[in-house]
């Protein structure tokens, strides 16, 4: 059975990949089975856009909160520039900083990262 409760407990990467998802750290994550895979990317792929929505309308301090989930949901995946991108909301929430600029630049991380999911999952 597979203990998903320290998933979200992944550190990125010291460097982040150039691919928008690390397929060899995804495969560990699921254990390698294809159908786990799909459901975690199409979870993935629903919560990014719920919370990415959600933050287009709602205060700081609630932006951070969603923020932080998204973070540790683009670990899970191996989408380490969607986490960073979602970290550096965070880090300008917490500044005290005009969040726009890093909300538009993890919807652009965003949007990279679920092109490929959507191609993964053509084959799931």
């Amino acid at each position: 059975m597979l203990d998903i409760r320290n998933m979200a407990e992944v550190a990125s990467p010291t460097l982040v990949p150039d691919q928008p998802v690390d397929r060899a750290h995804l495969f560990r994550m699921t254990l390698g089975d294809h159908g786990l895979e799909g459901e975690v990317l199409r979870l993935f792929d629903r919560q990014t856009q719920m919370l990415l929505a959600r933050m287009a309308t709602a205060q700081p301090s609630c932006i951070k909160a969603l923020a932080h989930t998204l973070a540790g949901s683009a670990r899970g995946v191996g989408a380490w520039r969607v986490s960073q991108a979602a970290q550096d909301v965070e880090r300008a929430v917490s500044d005290g900083m005009d969040v726009r600029p890093a909300i538009a630049a993890l919807k652009s991380a965003t949007d990279e990262a679920l092109v490929v999911i959507a191609d993964l999952l053509r084959v799931h």
